[in-house]
């Protein structure tokens, strides 16, 4: 029981994962993404697309990793053009950035609910399995056999988007904190003026971040339907709630990538505990709560010790007028 449930604590949380890797490199710049939840249906939408346009060109024959390349493309290309449109409001035109996000939530869920509901999802079940087959490593027996069978499925039974969004949180640390991009990143974070006082693109950067951003948060979406729920939920799949979450898990994890990663397990395990477990419906509520509870505990814990490593970026939510430079 314990295997499977750590098992099954990885693969929930990478849907949280990914929203959370793409909201910290969006809140990194400075900008609150409050789309995050609609942004992650674009993805589920275009991933969904995506699938049915590989089914258009090459019939019933199964070609795994190119089922997986379309999903993954369009997934990210309709969730970047989320983030396009929010950086455009909110960078060029210095839109609010909590009205813009809401209003991107909105869209983005009523999109998918409009175009979902005229789709073919026939096929989708068949899709998922190019995205959920593991790693296969013998079934060895005896107790050593045991643990390396239990240490298998713990780790080496999920499909190809659990591992990217691993690699994704190894390759944000790396480019946001030992690389000269990184800094420039951080730098626009702390203080556009004086970034852009030194020559670096303040607008530039904010939109190649949001548009980035958008696209990796936008393969939560993608992962849920095809992974997760092996293609069965759709247009029905609550995804904006997990976007939601996603957004306290990046207060959570202090805008650190390895942090989001080992948050999003504990997220996930929260959610999955209670079908191990012989609750009732209302110990089942306080458990679907608990993961908002020791966000506010974190965030009340950074507010008290204001440790710099800590704290959002002090940019975080405020538009930047250069003219005011």
């Amino acid at each position: 029981m314990l295997v499977t449930f750590l098992a099954g604590a990885i693969s929930m949380g990478v849907i949280y994962l990914y929203a959370c890797l793409g909201e910290t490199i969006i809140e990194k710049v400075g900008n609150l993404n409050l789309g995050i939840p609609g942004i992650m249906c674009l993805g589920a939408l275009g991933g969904a697309i995506g699938i049915n346009l590989y089914y258009a060109i090459f019939g019933e024959v199964t070609i795994g990793i190119l089922i997986v390349f379309f999903g993954i493309l369009f997934s990210m290309v309709f969730a970047g053009l989320g983030g396009l449109i929010y950086s455009f409001l909110t960078v060029s035109l210095q839109a609010n950035q909590n009205v813009t996000g809401l209003a991107l939530t909105t869209f983005g869920v009523g999109l998918m609910k409009f175009i979902g509901s005229n789709m073919n999802v026939s096929r989708f079940p068949q899709a998922s399995l190019s995205f959920k087959n593991g790693i296969n490593f013998g079934n060895p027996e005896g107790f050593l056999g045991t643990i390396y069978k239990g240490f298998c499925e713990i780790f080496l039974s999920h499909g190809i988007l659990v591992y990217l969004s691993f690699a994704l949180a190894v390759i944000i640390f790396i480019v946001v904190y030992k690389t000269r991009t990184g800094l420039y990143i951080r730098a626009i974070g702390e203080s556009p003026q004086t970034a852009d006082s030194q020559g670096i693109d303040v607008r530039g950067y904010k939109y190649i971040c949001i548009i980035v951003g958008s696209g990796i948060a936008g393969l939560g979406g993608l992962y849920y339907v095809f992974d997760r729920s092996g293609g069965t939920t759709f247009v029905e799949a609550a995804i904006e709630a997990f976007g939601w979450m996603s957004v306290a898990l990046v207060i959570f994890s202090m805008w650190k990538p390895f942090r989001g990663a080992l948050g999003s397990i504990l997220f996930g395990g929260l959610y999955i505990l209670p079908q191990f477990l012989p609750i009732s419906n209302t110990q089942l509520k306080i458990f679907a709560i608990l993961p908002y509870v020791v966000t506010v505990i974190v965030l009340i814990f950074t507010s008290i010790f204001d440790r710099k490593d800590s704290q959002p970026p002090k940019s975080l939510g405020i538009n930047y007028f250069r003219e005011e430079r």
